[in-house]
């Protein structure tokens, strides 16, 4: 018995050591630092530079509207999948979009650095988000690329780790790093160092592996994918494109309230301009529910037809011009996504979508509230809080992703996912003492001898280790869950469909924060912070035992850890519910 444990751990290492060092794990790597960089800088630190230049406050409300590039994503994940940027695809089907995306992000912050904030604020405001909507794309089709090009050797779990930790490096360098280098030689002599960074990995991008490279290849198999489309048992033609019609509706409904919205915003007065928190506590939700929700229904309703052989194919034909070959490409870019997630899930997809919304709703929803206690609650500095959260904290979440992926590899990733949501969940209750005055945190801090530590370098005391110590532990824990939870959800979609599934499944984080953080709010000012930290525990009980439920699930559907959905086709999509 000791000596399988010793061969499997050796095995573990092993496995590990192997992924390292594939050139797929070094380009993953690469490929979440520039996924993090745009992100800090465009919602991080732009904001300094304003502040710095004298931009006042309502004309820089308008640069809140670059959020919703992340935001809603997803929206236009269907077209970065299904289309092909004209003398690229042969540098591979994502990177065809990762590449150029990275480089115009370059050019867009060194030319950024040459422009004056003040006096080119039309200027500088159009670039920013521009640089916000190739910042959100190049996320979209990296997650994408990540999940086509694992394999036995470089795991989906060992990626969706590396991914993480180059994205918080690059939110440190941004972030923090980037206060401390705009401080020494000034912010335009910042953006410059940041945008050669972007192009330097645009160009060692080129030279990314990528899982479908060959454009004849890939004409075949879109050719046959729509083939299938017109097999015996498949919808009818008449039947799929009234469902098309009433997805496309729905999304053309979302797609115009965000452009409505953008508009407004950009043309209206200051004092008449929409408010950008408002706006997505109020229509995030109404959106996820017309672009993924409500299809859901129909994708699943086409399921049912399909499996009790109504409103199906009778006969083997050749789609032909009368059956509308670009309605065609629409339904398999908006609706077969959604169909073959909810046929291969079946009733599972009720457990997953509640883990999907559960998991991580504890810090999604507290994220908001943590300066207003830091700074207004336990009234520490910003110098103090810097330190912890910014330096600290994410050197925490770095050890806990590290820790989470060799976990992941070790002990399996269910195991992990489950452990992540538990110490997530637990780690509230580190902050209800904080709440209360810190006593139990304190006498932690000085059991292990974290506050003598902490005490030598200047500006320590005893109040800043008790602060260290409750944001150490939570992000270490984030870092654990972080690990697992993007490797489970990466796990769950099929590679035919990466870019739309994964996309949409991440946005539901969307509807939990914004749904969770108004009600809130009210606990916090009726309850205080201690009721609440004790609430968000119990909540994340329940991620902790929906994890339990889905690994009695896949334990039954013989799930393997480090195996990433098959390329799944109709016909397997519907064998599989």
């Amino acid at each position: 018995m000791a000596e399988a444990v010793v061969e499997k751990k050796k095995s573990s290492w092993q496995a590990l050591k192997l992924a390292l060092n594939n050139r797929k794990t070094g380009f993953m790597l690469l490929f979440g630092f520039a996924s993090g960089l745009p992100f800090a800088l465009f919602l991080g630190t732009l904001y300094a530079w304003l502040t710095e230049a004298e931009v006042d406050l309502e004309t820089m409300g308008v640069f809140s509207l670059i959020g919703l590039a992340y935001a809603f994503q997803f929206l236009w994940s269907p077209l970065v999948d299904r289309v092909d940027i004209p003398g690229l695809r042969k540098l591979g089907k994502r990177k065809q979009w990762i590449a150029p995306m990275q480089l115009l992000l370059g050019v867009i912050l060194v030319t950024m650095s040459l422009l004056e904030p003040r006096s080119q604020l039309a200027w500088f405001s159009l670039l920013a988000g521009i640089g916000a909507f190739a910042s959100a794309t190049q996320d979209i089709v990296i997650n994408a690329w990540r999940i086509d090009i694992a394999d036995d050797e470089a795991t989906i779990d060992i990626l969706s780790t590396v991914t993480q930790m180059g994205f918080r490096f690059a939110a440190l360098v941004g972030g923090a790093l980037g206060l401390i280098i705009a401080e020494r030689i000034g912010w335009p002599q910042t953006y410059v160092v940041m945008g050669a960074l972007m192009l330097a990995i645009g160009f060692a991008g080129l030279f990314a592996p990528d899982a479908d490279v060959d454009k004849g290849a890939a004409t075949i198999e879109n050719e046959k994918r729509t083939a299938e489309l017109y097999e015996v048992g498949e919808v009818e033609p008449r039947v799929r494109n009234w469902a098309l019609l009433a997805v496309g509706l729905l999304w053309a409904w979302a797609i115009g309230t965000v452009l409505v919205f953008m508009v407004r915003s950009m043309t209206y007065a200051p004092e008449l301009r929409p408010d950008p928190t408002e706006f997505t506590a109020t229509f995030g939700p109404l959106i996820i529910a017309a672009t993924i929700i409500l299809p859901a229904f129909i994708a699943a309703w086409l399921v049912k037809l399909r499996r009790e052989g109504r409103h199906v194919v009778t006969s083997d034909r050749v789609a032909g011009k009368r059956d509308g070959l670009i309605l065609d490409q629409l339904y398999r870019a908006l609706l077969l996504p959604l169909v073959e997630f909810v046929g291969r899930m079946g009733w599972s997809l009720v457990l997953v979508l509640a883990l999907v919304l559960t998991y991580r709703i504890t810090d999604a929803i507290w994220g908001t509230f943590a300066y207003p206690f830091y700074l207004g609650e336990l009234e520490y500095t910003l110098d103090e809080v810097a330190v912890a959260s910014k330096f600290f904290g994410v050197g925490a979440i770095i050890l806990g992703l590290a820790l989470g992926g060799w976990m992941i590899t070790a002990l399996g990733r269910m195991f992990t996912l489950t452990l992540g949501a538990f110490l997530a969940a637990v780690t509230n209750l580190l902050y209800a003492d904080l709440a209360l005055g810190g006593a139990t945190m304190q006498a932690v801090s000085d059991a292990i001898g974290f506050t003598w530590a902490v005490m030598q370098f200047p500006g320590g005391s005893e109040r800043l280790a008790r602060l260290m110590i409750v944001i150490g532990g939570e992000n270490l824990a984030i870092g654990i869950a972080g690990a697992a939870y993007i490797a489970w959800l990466s796990s769950i979609v099929a590679k035919g469909y990466s870019a739309v599934q994964y996309a949409l499944l991440a946005s539901l984080t969307l509807l939990v924060g914004t749904l969770g953080r108004g009600a809130l709010g009210e606990m916090i000012e009726e309850r205080g912070y201690y009721d609440v930290f004790i609430f968000t525990m119990l909540i994340g009980m329940v991620a902790v035992v929906l994890c339990i439920l889905e690994w009695i699930r896949e334990r039954r559907a013989g799930a393997r850890s480090g195996v990433v959905a098959a390329d799944a086709t109709p016909e397997l999509a519907a064998s599989q519910g």
